[in-house]
C-alpha cells in the first residue's frame, strides 16, 4: 500500500475484464442482494470491484466494506484457507469484510440486510467525517424501505 496516499484502495484495473464477466454472471443470491437491497441503498456499493488480486462480490468505498457471498465450495479446507488469506489481504487495505453463505441470503435475507446496515452504520461512525454523518442520517430516514 502506498504510504503517500491514505485513500489508496488497491483498485486493480488488470482484473477489469474478469470483474465485468462476474457482473454479467451473478449468482441468484448476488442478484437478490444487489437488486433487492444494495442497488438502492443510500451508501453506494459496487458489484465485483477489483481490489488487489481479488474481486469482492460487493464493495463500498464510503464504508470501506467488502461483502462476500460464499457457495458450498467455500466449506472445503483449501477454500477456507484461500478465503482467510483473501480476507486478510482486503483488511490490509483498511476494509472490513463481511461473509455470508448463499444459504443465509436464501433463508434469512432480512437478517443479512440488517447486519449489512448495522455494519455500514458502524463503519461510517468509525470513519466519521461530515459527509459520512450526512449519509448516515439519510440512511436512517430510508431504512424503513429496506425492512419488510
Amino acid at each position: 500500500m502506498r504510504s503517500s496516499d491514505q485513500r489508496y484502495n488497491g483498485y486493480n484495473n488488470g482484473n477489469l475484464d474478469k470483474a465485468r464477466s462476474l457482473r454479467k454472471n451473478m449468482t441468484a443470491q448476488e442478484k437478490r442482494l444487489w437488486y433487492d437491497f444494495l442497488k438502492a441503498y443510500p451508501i453506494r456499493f459496487y458489484r465485483q470491484r477489483p481490489i488487489d488480486r481479488y474481486i469482492p462480490d460487493f464493495y463500498s468505498s464510503t464504508a470501506k466494506l467488502a461483502i462476500e457471498l460464499d457457495g458450498d465450495q467455500h466449506g472445503e479446507d483449501l477454500a477456507r484457507e484461500y478465503d482467510r488469506v483473501r480476507t486478510e489481504r482486503l483488511q490490509a487495505f483498511g476494509l472490513e469484510v463481511l461473509r455470508f453463505a448463499n444459504e443465509e441470503v436464501d433463508r434469512s435475507f432480512e437478517s443479512v440486510c440488517h447486519l449489512i446496515n448495522k455494519t455500514v452504520k458502524h463503519r461510517l461512525l468509525i470513519l466519521g467525517d461530515s459527509e459520512a454523518v450526512q449519509k448516515l442520517e439519510a440512511l436512517e430516514k430510508t431504512w424503513d424501505v429496506y425492512s419488510d
